[in-house]
């Protein structure tokens, strides 16, 4: 399967990688050169959100969170700080819970749930997808948004009376258990618990949405040198600005996953961790007692360590480790946005495949 982005017809797509730290967003005509394409770092929208709240902090103002559903990081720390200034904060109830899933808890932190805006409070609308700020960016240059859009975005899933890390990681324990391909995590129909990816596609009705995770394994794959390497057997590592996720790929399949959080990690720990992760020695409830998400591997390796690939912004972690910095494309920080592409294209062939049956 030939999944160079200078094939197939002219289709022109917007694929929109929202992380902890930055969005990474490229707009690809299909069939022309991905130099020419629009490829972008930007400031993530917690981070653009976070800055708005630091300055009503500073102002000594109230703050109302209207809008929806999104990622945390530093947005939710924004709130904490603004609180802990003894300032008061409202927040509508499908705003309020970005900070929890449980609106009793987000109560308890000191954050009054309401439907309308006090007078004196600055609103700050929440979301994953900055609508405005994008619609601006293109309009600037005279360029339109696509209608063919794939998003990625983290999404531990709802879970108000379990821990959301549990939660997430018995997610990827079922996936591995179902033997599917990590394209398919590309979805249409979001399953009901996915709501933060939900919330993405009310923003957004025709956007497809993965995981962001998934998203950046599948993109390292798309590396030349990893090509060319032709290993059967590797270990991926995406260490993002908040988590970092490992896949462990068997004959081309995936067999493992290991996820942390990255400010937990170092060089030595990382390392140290994942050979305890392909041998199989590391155990889920170790990494969970370690504040990370967990570990399971359905094929432990007992042979000398495989190839370690690495990418994502905090990849310097492993920079002087022997491991492949993977730049697919010749852009590491479109992992993300380069594997949503490869899921779409596994799609769409799977879907031809279907309607010759």
């Amino acid at each position: 399967m030939d999944h160079s982005p200078e094939k197939n017809d002219s289709q022109t797509i917007l694929i929109l990688d929202i992380g902890g730290g930055t969005q990474d967003l490229l707009v690809l005509t299909e069939g022309g050169p991905l130099e020419n394409a629009l490829q972008c770092i930007l400031p993530s929208p917690t981070v653009m959100i976070a800055r708005k709240i630091n300055q009503a902090t500073r102002n000594r103002k109230a703050v109302f969170l209207s809008g929806r559903l999104m990622g945390g990081g530093a947005s939710s720390q924004a709130v904490r700080d603004h609180l802990q200034a003894g300032l008061p904060l409202y927040a509508l109830p499908q705003a309020a819970l970005t900070l929890r899933d449980d609106l009793q808890q987000v109560a308890q932190m000191g954050i009054q749930i309401t439907d309308s805006a006090p007078a004196e409070a600055i609103e700050i609308e929440l979301g994953d997808i900055q609508e405005a700020a994008l619609a601006g960016l293109f309009g600037s240059f005279g360029l339109v948004l696509p209608d063919l859009r794939l998003v990625a975005v983290q999404d531990h899933g709802f879970a108000p009376q379990e821990s959301n890390r549990r939660f997430r990681f018995k997610q990827w324990e079922d996936f591995l258990a179902s033997g599917k391909p990590l394209e398919t995590l590309l979805y249409q129909d979001i399953p009901a618990h996915l709501t933060r990816m939900k919330a993405v596609q009310e923003t957004w009705p025709q956007a497809l949405v993965m995981d962001t995770g998934a998203a950046a394994i599948l993109g390292a794959l798309e590396d030349e040198q990893l090509i060319k390497m032709g290993s059967p057997n590797i270990l991926i590592i995406n260490i993002g600005n908040e988590h970092t996720l490992g896949a462990w790929m068997v004959e081309g399949r995936l067999a493992g996953i290991f996820e942390h959080h990255t400010f937990f990690l170092n060089r030595e720990k990382l390392l140290t961790d994942l050979k305890g992760f392909v041998s199989g020695k590391l155990t889920n409830e170790q990494v969970l007692q370690d504040e990370g998400h967990g570990c399971l591997n359905n094929a432990p390796w007992k042979g000398r360590f495989p190839p370690l690939i690495v990418t994502g912004p905090r990849r310097g972690l492993l920079a002087r480790a022997r491991v492949l910095m993977a730049a697919p494309f010749g852009n590491m920080m479109l992992s993300g946005c380069f594997g949503l592409l490869r899921a779409y294209r596994f799609g769409k062939e799977f879907d031809g495949l279907k309607s010759k049956l």
